[in-house]
């Protein structure tokens, strides 16, 4: 028996039934792509599928078949999917810095709001002594989020309730 053109038969009739299915499944392609009308929208795995496999195949190749989307579209995807594994992502947990303890965020704007005339540094003096270390951006960013101006504005706003309050003492005081 002839080894080499019995493998060779073999070899090319699992090629021709190979091309017969790739034909099938293209011009199946064509008719379901031609029924969709307007955009194709794809998950995120059904692109990074694509990708894989377009990658594969290459670029010329690709450029027969592709329909769901342009082959540099494609691979784009796969140039994302390859970035994505190294960018150091799945180790990340939180963006940016740890936020400071809402405790803490709460004392802040206390004494903002009792000392008026207090500017950031003093107040980040004043948490220092109680163990609080804060810079005065941070007391900055504080005071901003909950809508309380710098120490100069701050004296110039305040309630009229907040001045009674602060006075009532000193005239309960010297009525007696």
């Amino acid at each position: 028996m002839d080894w080499p053109r019995l493998l060779a038969y073999i070899t090319g009739t699992v090629d021709q039934e190979l091309l017969l299915r790739n034909e099938y499944l293209a011009a199946e392609n064509r008719i379901l792509r031609a029924q969709i009308k307007g955009r194709l929208c794809l998950s995120e795995g059904e692109k990074a599928t694509l990708a894989e496999i377009a990658h594969r195949l290459g670029r010329k190749a690709l450029a027969e078949v592709a329909v769901a989307a342009k082959p540099d579209t494609i691979l784009g995807w796969f140039r994302k999917l390859v970035a994505s594994k190294f960018d150091g992502s799945r180790f990340r947990h939180s963006v940016g810095r740890p936020r400071v303890d809402e405790a803490v965020e709460n004392l802040v704007v206390q004494m903002a709001q009792e000392n008026p005339t207090w500017g950031y540094d003093r107040i980040v003096g004043a948490l220092a002594n109680v163990g609080h270390h804060l810079s005065d951006r941070t007391v900055g960013n504080i005071l901003r989020r909950h809508g309380i101006s710098p120490a100069p504005q701050r004296k110039q706003t305040t309630r009229w309730r907040d001045f009674i309050r602060a006075h009532m003492d000193d005239y309960a005081f010297n009525e007696l």
